[in-house]
């Protein structure tokens, strides 16, 4: 496989690409994401996932956005993870892991102490994922009506401010 582009959005047109892939996402889950408001979460994309206190990242291949992943603020020093997504034709190659990669490493220039997500039964390649990166099982930080959902946090190793 060529090259693959990982880059922060950006743009309009970047935010429309994640905003696809966040609608492809949520279709492939078997529940709906209306306890989290997902439609007003779609509609401010271009406010919750970006800098200064947030990110979306993009993966493209030939000009073809294939995954996403949104990094979005819960206090000075915790980012949450959200709708890490690879279109299915693309995860033979790793790009979930890359985009983890690059979202941890996001949250530490935006200059977060922790990363945290929420994971639900039935994602255990993602969860195994998560752990292999350093996430760690903790107590639910929000509200989830799906039961048997995983709270996971990272500490970054960035230094004190």
């Amino acid at each position: 496989m060529e090259e693959i582009e990982f880059r922060v959005a950006g743009n309009d047109s970047d935010f429309s690409e994640a905003r696809s892939l966040f609608r492809a996402y949520a279709d492939s889950l078997s529940f709906t994401l209306s306890y989290q408001n997902f439609e007003a979460e779609l509609a401010t994309l271009s406010r919750q996932y970006a800098h200064p206190e947030g990110a979306m990242i993009l993966s493209v291949y030939q000009n073809q956005a294939m995954g996403c992943v949104g990094i979005r603020r819960v206090s000075e020093e915790v980012a949450e993870l959200k709708r890490l997504f690879v279109k299915t034709e693309f995860r033979k190659h790793r790009v979930g892991k890359q985009l983890l990669e690059k979202a941890i490493e996001q949250a530490g220039v935006l200059g977060y102490r922790f990363v945290r997500l929420d994971t639900v039964p039935g994602q255990e390649k993602a969860q195994q994922l998560y752990r292999d990166a350093g996430f760690y099982t903790i107590d639910a930080y929000r509200f989830s009506p799906i039961a048997g959902t995983i709270y996971m946090e990272k500490k970054l190793d960035v230094p004190a401010i």
